[in-house]
Order: structure tokens, then C-alpha cells, then sequence
């Protein structure tokens, strides 16, 4: 399987990536099986970078192969289930929550969705009513490497800089 990472350098050893917020199923070095969306990240972040960068930052898609095996433990969330919420919940809500898994693949929790979420972390809205207005959503694909032994399992194979 093929995956993309959109960013704004190229990373040929992928590292799980630790931040002061919770992100959708953890910390992990996150790519996507959709190339677009990888572009568009990767555009973001150059974006964002060059308010404050000395010199222009380009966006950048590193391409990855990918072949699951039996040494990772991988959950698969299919679409937006309360499943799926209570795993985003959790660790967008607690940065210490370990779900015990090596690779986790499922939607994104993008703006949208995010403020979904977001009603749900305040108490504004159920999760079984959250679950019903997300399935309404476009929501992009994610697939975060958790665990070392799941990063090892990604083979570099080029980067490219994306056109805008």
C-alpha cells in the first residue's frame, strides 16, 4: 500500500510525533492513502510556516510503502462510529490515553468534524447524536503509526514538492 505525508520537509525515518495537544488516535507519525489530501496538508503547513519563516518553506509530500502485517496490532475504524469517537474523544481530550495499539486507521477529525467533536468533549452534544451528524461528512482517511515496531514498517520511497 502506498501512503503520503504532507509537510514541509522530506523525512525518510519517520518519527512518531509528540505535541502539548492530543491528536485523533494519539501520538504517531500520521500519513493517508489519499495523495490530495497529503498535498493540501502539506500546502497548509508551508502556509502557516512562512508567516514567521526567514526563508520560504515549500510544501512537501513524502511517499511511503506499506505492507501490513501480524506483528502490528492495527485497528481499522471503517467510518464515523461511536467506536471511532470515543477513541478521538479520548485522546484529543487526555494526552496520557494509550489505546495499546500499533496502528490505527480510520477518518480525520478535520475542522468540521473537529467542532463535532469539540460539542461532544464540552457536553453540548451526545455521541450518539455526534455519530449521526458525522455520517452527513466528508471526512478524509488517516492511517497514525503508534508504535516503533509499526514505524518500521514503513518503507520511504521518494518526496516531491508540491506545485500551488
Amino acid at each position: 500500500m502506498i501512503l503520503y505525508h504532507g509537510t514541509t520537509i522530506e523525512i525518510k525515518e519517520p518519527k512518531i510525533i509528540k505535541s502539548e495537544i492530543g491528536r485523533d488516535f494519539g501520538f504517531a507519525f500520521y500519513t493517508t492513502d489519499i495523495q490530495e489530501q497529503a498535498e493540501r496538508w502539506a500546502i497548509r503547513r508551508a502556509k502557516i510556516q512562512n508567516r514567521t519563516a526567514q526563508k520560504k518553506v515549500l510544501p512537501v509530500v513524502n511517499i511511503y510503502e506499506w505492507q501490513p502485517s501480524d506483528e502490528c496490532s492495527i485497528k481499522e475504524f471503517v467510518g464515523a462510529s461511536l467506536e471511532w469517537l470515543d477513541m478521538v474523544v479520548n485522546c484529543r481530550s487526555d494526552i496520557n490515553f494509550k489505546h495499546g495499539y500499533d496502528i490505527v486507521s480510520g477518518k480525520i477529525a478535520d475542522d468540521n468534524v473537529g467542532e463535532t467533536v469539540s460539542y461532544v468533549l464540552q457536553g453540548i452534544m451526545r455521541k450518539e447524536d455526534a455519530v449521526e451528524r458525522l455520517k452527513f461528512e466528508k471526512i478524509n482517511n488517516q492511517i497514525a503509526f503508534c508504535s516503533e515496531k509499526a514505524i518500521k514498517s514503513l518503507k520511504f520511497i521518494k518526496s516531491y514538492i508540491v506545485e500551488n
